[in-house]
């Protein structure tokens, strides 16, 4: 099961680091959305952006601590993330309220301001980093662990 998630998962990283790639090359500027080529590339990475932070905190968070026993029924999305900070996976669980928030107010369009557009992609740009470093960490972790069971 898990091992399925960290392959969607990273179909979704994959795509939204290639995105991110051009993304990088662009002048995050007002203009940009005048020019439809550039609305592509920031939509595909804002979309990927979604889907991996979506499936990261509602899925694979999750799945991780059960398969290391520390995950309850119960557990609200705080719990889990005070949990992952408890166990050092994650350094902030603040932050990572903040991208969730950031991943809802990228959901919905707001034409007029295109300021708070732009804010939000480079919010987003930081945040797909910092997820990124953590998938791998606890993804590197659980094949540790995998490991050392199969031995």
């Amino acid at each position: 099961m898990i091992e399925d998630l960290i392959e969607k998962i990273n179909l979704h990283r994959q795509r939204a680091k290639m995105a991110l790639k051009e993304l990088r090359q662009i002048d995050l500027d007002v203009d940009i959305f005048k020019d439809f080529e550039k609305i592509k590339v920031i939509d595909t990475f804002i979309y990927r952006f979604i889907k991996f932070q979506d499936m990261l905190g509602d899925k694979f968070f999750k799945v991780f601590l059960d398969e290391l026993g520390e995950y309850k029924d119960n557990f609200s999305f705080i719990d889990v993330l005070d949990k992952l900070e408890k166990l050092e996976f994650i350094d902030d669980m603040e932050k990572f309220r903040r991208y969730r928030k950031l991943r809802n107010e990228l959901t919905h369009e707001y034409p007029s301001n295109e300021e708070y557009i732009l804010e939000g992609i480079r919010e987003a740009i930081l945040a797909f980093d910092d997820l990124e470093q953590v998938f791998e960490k606890m993804v590197d972790y659980y094949q540790k662990i995998l490991r050392a069971k199969e031995k």
